[in-house]
């Protein structure tokens, strides 16, 4: 199975991918989210990101579903979740989605699951000042548009989960014995 976990920041979905590493069999690997990534590898993102940043993250997304082809493996983010940045970002119009949706489709198609961890109407993550809350809004509005009502085709199976980490872990696991 090859699950990817998205959502806009501070939703809880590093901390759902943890609760699912103890409970799934070894045999799954994690793929850390491009950001974490892509500094590591000294990218010195701008702060905030800019729509270049964000195109990096895209990029190296899509390179982690391809190169981790027929393992059982958990993405942390996947390339929606960098098309929801792009999109809700103040310079927005200059990114030209048709351009990258053919590709964002084909990695899309070598995953079984996206799970999509959203903003609960009360909100279970404390936001610090410093965290800009109105674009982690807006990219959580985006990612629900473009995972739950499809408007680009990307057909791929989305699993909506809420709750405390246990209880989204649970429904999960329960997704995946069906």
């Amino acid at each position: 199975m090859r699950i990817a976990f998205c959502g806009t920041h501070r939703a809880g979905k590093s901390t759902l991918l943890e609760e699912l590493t103890e409970l799934l069999p070894s045999s799954y690997v994690t793929v850390d989210e491009p950001y974490h990534q892509l500094e590591e590898e000294g990218h010195e993102f701008a702060q905030p990101p800019s729509l270049e940043d964000f195109e990096a993250q895209l990029v190296r997304s899509l390179e982690n579903v391809a190169e981790e082809d027929g393992r059982d493996v958990l993405f942390d983010r996947c390339p929606v979740d960098f098309l929801g940045y792009l999109l809700a970002h103040e310079d927005g119009d200059a990114f030209d989605l048709d351009a990258w949706l053919p590709r964002v489709r084909e990695a899309l198609g070598k995953l079984d699951l996206v799970v999509f961890v959203g903003i609960e109407s009360r909100d279970r993550i404390a936001l610090s000042t410093s965290e800009d809350a109105e674009l982690r809004q807006a990219v959580d509005e985006t990612l629900k548009e473009l995972l739950l009502d499809d408007p680009h085709g990307l057909d791929v199976a989305v699993l909506e989960v809420e709750g405390s980490p246990r209880e989204r872990a649970k429904q999960v696991l329960a997704h995946l014995s069906r």
